[in-house]
């Protein structure tokens, strides 16, 4: 996805639009289907519907549920596959990863320092679910005698999390229940990186064609006398490169058919060749 497209995303979501230079963007892995660390996983489905529900949703910090809090929001989710790793409850590893974006302000710059730097990395999601499941018995969590952390014939028992109701919040914690959830090393900031290469192409290209058009003005107003500089000036604001260019070369010829060069070298016939004081740059 290119960056208009990215800023499309965000700017469902903005009351007006945004532009690659007042938004930071970058990705975070939200949770996965590995058994974490308070022995509950989420379920494939679970990860799928909950891309759904965190559209839109804040990020805040340690879970409190406070406006003065509200720093990111998710504009974009995926499930990622990763063939050939399997979880601890043996079927294939997945997890749900979520694209955020903050506005470049001053009261932001030390967070989105932060975040660059490695210090704000950690995340965990609140949310909802429908069902929590043993993963022995399948019975409703609370509802049997199996023990989470305790083997049973060689399995561990977990409790799956199935079916998601809301997701409220994601936040920056210290630490997470999910050892892997946290902001992404490559994020829409190499993404972002590339954000930054873009916004700089696009700075240049805007210089080169404000100087194009100021070089076309002056080439028409020493061609022709009887045009209105403000109103060509004007005009010229609405032409991009190649019209630019084609007038550069037209009104070039025709100012240097007015205003020819006088030579900068003069060989006077009566002075003799051999004095060498004739030629005076």
């Amino acid at each position: 996805m290119d960056i208009q497209e990215e800023l499309a995303q965000i700017n469902r979501f903005t009351k007006t639009a945004l532009t690659a230079e007042q938004v930071y963007a970058f990705s975070v892995r939200l949770c996965d289907n590995e058994v974490d660390r308070d022995l509950e996983r989420f379920d494939g489905g679970a990860l799928e519907r909950l891309g759904e529900l965190f559209l839109g949703k804040s990020g805040i910090f340690d879970h409190q549920w406070s406006a003065k809090g509200q720093t990111a929001r998710i504009y974009r989710t995926e499930v990622v596959r990763e063939p050939g790793r399997i979880t601890a409850a043996g079927d294939a590893y997945c997890w749900l990863k979520g694209w955020a974006y903050l506005l470049r302000t001053e009261k932001n710059a030390d967070l989105i320092q932060e975040i660059e730097g490695g210090i704000k990395k950690e995340v965990s999601v609140g949310c909802s679910m429908g069902r929590s499941v043993c993963s022995i018995c399948g019975a409703e969590h609370g509802g049997c005698a199996h023990v989470k952390g305790q083997m049973y014939d060689g399995r561990l028992c977990f409790v799956e999390l199935r079916e998601p109701l809301d997701a409220y919040e994601w936040s920056f914690v210290a630490v997470p229940a999910q050892r892997e959830a946290g902001v992404l090393k490559k994020r829409f900031g190499q993404e972002s990186g590339e954000l930054l290469a873009l916004r700089k192409q696009a700075e240049l290209g805007a210089r080169y064609l404000k100087e194009l058009r100021r070089e076309v003005v002056r080439l028409a107003m020493l061609a022709d006398d009887g045009l209105d500089g403000q109103v060509f000036t004007r005009a010229a604001e609405r032409l991009e490169e190649p019209e630019l260019l084609e007038l550069k070369r037209a009104y070039g010829d025709r100012a240097a058919k007015r205003f020819p060069a006088a030579p900068q070298l003069r060989c006077p016939a009566a002075v003799e060749k051999s004095d060498e004081t004739v030629f005076l740059v």
